[in-house]
């Protein structure tokens, strides 16, 4: 059995990334994910990876996608600002299905903002950041262990989808320090790099899916020819001008992730058994927001909670059958309202929705939002 450890949250996703088979990094210090860059830094060595720091966020993103498609699985982490830079990388990894986690490590903006303060506030962001009709997986995990498992989780849903994956992680969680008992590396589940499955002569075309909609595009270096480009593409990965192969390269994009909705959207549900009321939240707040239902729920107020661990795609069916079940929801955020936007659209009215934002540099206190399921249960009442 592994030894307990004393872990903060970024160097578990170090780490996790690392048990994934990650073996190359690139990126630029930004706070408060610098610690991930530090963890690559002297891990990858040990393990035969590589490790690099660029001259800038834009470059870090460029030089990720370039080994991705010369067979290394890759991790970047930035924060804000520096996701910003990455947004148009973002988008053609998308496009040519390039295998790549990125890792933002969130804090208070807009701009420069608050650079060492916790927020949520990118959550939008990983969804629609970059331009164009696009999918999006997007994890937040909720303790240090979690963020372990999510880098690990993150790598393999790249690998197995061919696209861009975000580990939404916070500065709470990925500052964090937590007793962590890491899995053996027997036990953790990896998947590998896709292969193609057919030689040049036998007809080989990159693009081309396969029965999960997801083509099996050849490493460079391999002795296959390949084409990459950010352009709508077909089969041979050439750009085509045809309106009838752009809609169905723009549906295949968002079939592939779409028909397994439901087995890669992961939440976690607490004291709903009798639930009368709950609370929705992520990342670092549920940390706070599962005490202050625990403390509600001492005074005798049945409140229950949901947490979305996978915040892309969004959790409808959950939150869906939670609204069905309670007469009211309050969100929970560090931001101005992303979150709670999403969860009204699944509640489509089903029962009232309240928001509890703060976005002050500050985390939550309990107290805080105990004041929003107070609020919450007297309307409810009424």
């Amino acid at each position: 059995m592994t030894a307990a450890r004393l872990m903060q949250g970024n160097e578990a996703c170090a780490e996790g990334a690392i048990a994934a088979g990650v073996r190359f990094f690139g990126g630029y210090p930004i706070t408060p994910s610098t610690e991930i860059a530090e963890g690559m830094a002297q891990l990858l060595p040990k393990c035969g990876g590589k490790f690099i720091q660029m001259e800038d966020e834009i470059a870090s993103m460029g030089v990720v996608l370039g080994a991705s498609l010369a067979g290394r699985k890759v991790l970047t982490a930035s924060s804000g600002p520096g996701i910003s830079l990455k947004q148009e990388l973002i988008g053609y990894a998308a496009c040519a299905e390039i295998p790549a986690v990125i890792v933002n490590v969130q804090r208070v903006g807009p701009s420069t903002g608050q650079p060492t303060a916790p927020s949520q506030g990118d959550v939008m962001q990983a969804r629609w950041g970059t331009h164009g009709d696009h999918p999006m997986i997007a994890l937040s995990p909720w303790t240090v262990r979690e963020a372990f498992d999510a880098a690990v989780m993150a790598v393999n849903y790249a690998e197995r989808f061919r696209t861009p994956v975000i580990l939404l992680m916070d500065e709470i969680v990925g500052h964090l320090r937590e007793k962590v008992v890491l899995p053996e590396t027997g036990e953790i589940e990896i998947y590998p790099r896709r292969k193609p499955g057919k030689t040049r002569a036998e007809g080989y075309q990159p693009y081309t899916p396969d029965e999960d909609l997801v083509p099996n595009v050849a490493d460079f270096g391999q002795g296959y020819h390949i084409h990459v480009t950010g352009l709508i593409h077909d089969e041979t990965g050439f750009p085509i001008g045809s309106p009838k192969i752009t809609a169905e390269a723009i549906d295949r994009m968002h079939q592939k992730i779409e028909r397994v909705r439901d087995e890669i959207t992961h939440t976690e549900e607490f004291f709903m058994e009798d639930a009368e009321y709950a609370v929705i939240a992520f990342g670092g707040t549920a940390r706070t927001a599962y005490e202050a239902v625990k403390n509600a729920r001492a005074r005798g107020q049945k409140v229950g909670m949901l947490r979305l661990m996978t915040v892309w795609p969004f959790a409808d069916k959950a939150v869906k059958a939670l609204a069905a079940k309670v007469r009211g929801i309050l969100v929970a955020e560090l931001n101005y309202g992303q979150i709670v936007h999403e969860v009204e659209r699944a509640v489509a009215g089903a029962c009232p929705v309240e928001l509890c934002a703060k976005y002050n540099m500050e985390i939550f206190e309990p107290e805080e939002i105990e004041k929003g399921i107070d609020g919450l249960v007297a309307g409810g009442n009424k």
